[in-house]
């Protein structure tokens, strides 16, 4: 996500021609949407992006029963 925010901002200085961005090449400019593109393809080849969702789907759920638990009373132990 960094990589297309980085190209997204190069892309709108080298068009509106602002600052040193605009001398440089069509293709420095297009090296972070490559770079995104690669990251994208790896993260989902090898099942990066499948397991993040996983442990943010777990987590909620640890979060619902904690939060259940709480409503209830179950989960809070006093000492006697």
């Amino acid at each position: 996500m960094y990589f297309l925010g980085l190209g997204l901002i190069l892309l709108l200085l080298k068009y509106l021609e602002i600052g040193f961005v605009a001398t440089w090449s069509w293709y420095l400019i297009g090296a972070p949407f490559a770079l995104a593109a690669l990251w994208w393809a790896w993260a989902d080849s090898s099942g990066y992006t499948k397991r993040r969702a996983m442990d943010k789907m777990e987590q909620r759920r640890r979060d619902r029963i904690e939060r259940q638990k709480e409503a209830l009373g179950v989960g809070i132990r006093k000492r006697r």
